[in-house]
């Protein structure tokens, strides 16, 4: 059975685009949902410069799904998980974009009932979150 995880990050949470993201060469907004102890994760990232095949990276935007386990240590919440489509299915290794093993870490401050901050270990722009839909943990099995 899934544990009941962290009660406050239960639901949809969306990152808003800052002023200074338009700025960048890249970045990546994102969108988390929380269930009990998993996680899913679509990061929609947007660049002005092209690193391969236009048909992976359509032109300067695309999207990567992420889904796994999370725990909170102290400030920080651990995500690791895979890769997946969409649909949450494994992706495949060799197709476009990253697949394979995902591992996050985010230092976290809770600004509001309806808003956190995330600051990712490999980043030093913080990811500002706002509740979109809140959920309550109903453990499923594994």
């Amino acid at each position: 059975m899934q544990t009941p995880g962290e009660g406050y990050l239960q639901g949809e949470w969306q990152q808003q685009p800052g002023a200074i993201d338009k700025q960048l060469v890249n970045y990546t907004i994102y969108n988390f949902k929380f269930s009990c102890d998993s996680f899913f994760v679509s990061m929609q990232t947007h660049s002005k410069v092209t690193y391969g095949a236009d048909t992976c990276m359509n032109s300067g935007q695309w999207t990567e799904y992420a889904k796994g386990k999370y725990i909170q240590r102290q400030d920080t919440v651990v995500m690791k998980g895979f890769f997946c489509n969409a649909d949450y299915s494994l992706k495949n290794l060799g197709g476009c974009l990253r697949a394979g093993v995902y591992e996050d870490y985010f230092k976290t401050v809770k600004q509001a009932d309806s808003m956190i901050k995330f600051t990712s270990t490999s980043s030093v722009l913080p990811l500002n979150l706002h509740l979109i839909k809140r959920t309550n943990c109903v453990p499923k099995p594994l």
